[in-house]
C-alpha cells in the first residue's frame, strides 16, 4: 500500500494495521518559524498516535532488556519541552527527574493531556517572540538562540518517535507513523 493511498482511504490504512487518527502536514514553504513548529507538531503527533487505543497496562510494557515504556516517552518529551522552553529559553527554574521516564505517578490520559497542552505553550512562545534568534534567558539557554533550541526539541522529538515506533511495534505489531 503507498502512501498516496494512506493518506486518500485512512480505513485502506487501519486494515494494514497503519492507522492514521490525525495528520500535521509539515510545510515545504514558507517561513522559518512555521517550519520548524510545523515540523515539531509532525514529530509530536507521530508519537500520540503510538500510545492511541492503549490501555495502561499496554502503555507501561517495556520489551525485555530496554527501551521506555510508552507513556513514558510521552511523559518525558513533556518535561523535555518544559525544561528547554520555559527553563533554557525563558530563564524559570526547572529540575529533571528519572521518573519522568518510567511516569510511574501519571496515567497515559494524563500523559497525553500534559503532552498536547505543553506543545501548545510552547507553539504560543514560539509564536510570540520577535525572532528566532533571541537567546534563551535561562542559565544553560542564554548562549542558545530559539532556533537551536526549536531543531533540538525536532531532534530529541525525533528520536523518541524512533523509540516509540519499535516499542509499540513489539507490543502489539502496530507499524507506521
Amino acid at each position: 500500500m503507498t502512501a498516496t493511498v494512506c493518506q486518500v482511504n485512512l480505513a485502506a490504512c487501519c486494515d494494514q494495521g497503519h492507522c492514521y487518527r490525525r495528520r500535521v502536514a509539515v510545510g515545504g514553504v514558507g517561513d522559518e518559524r512555521e517550519l520548524l513548529g510545523s515540523t515539531l507538531a509532525f514529530l509530536r503527533e507521530a508519537v500520540l498516535r503510538k500510545v492511541d487505543g492503549l490501555s495502561e497496562e499496554q502503555a507501561r510494557w517495556t520489551p525485555e532488556g530496554g527501551l521506555l515504556p510508552l507513556v513514558g516517552i510521552v511523559d518525558h518529551l513533556a518535561h523535555v519541552e518544559w525544561r528547554w522552553i520555559d527553563g533554557a529559553f525563558q530563564g524559570e527554574e526547572v529540575s529533571r527527574s528519572e521518573e519522568e521516564f518510567l511516569a510511574t505517578d501519571v496515567s497515559l490520559a494524563d500523559a497525553v493531556a500534559r503532552y498536547r497542552e505543553r506543545g501548545r505553550l510552547t507553539d504560543e512562545v514560539v509564536r510570540s517572540v520577535s525572532s528566532l534568534n533571541v537567546h534563551g534567558q535561562g542559565e544553560w539557554g542564554g548562549h542558545r538562540d530559539l532556533r537551536w533550541i526549536l531543531i533540538h526539541l525536532i531532534q530529541e522529538t525525533a528520536r523518541h518517535a524512533g523509540h516509540a515506533d519499535a516499542t509499540r511495534e513489539l507490543l502489539d505489531g502496530t507499524k507506521g507513523t
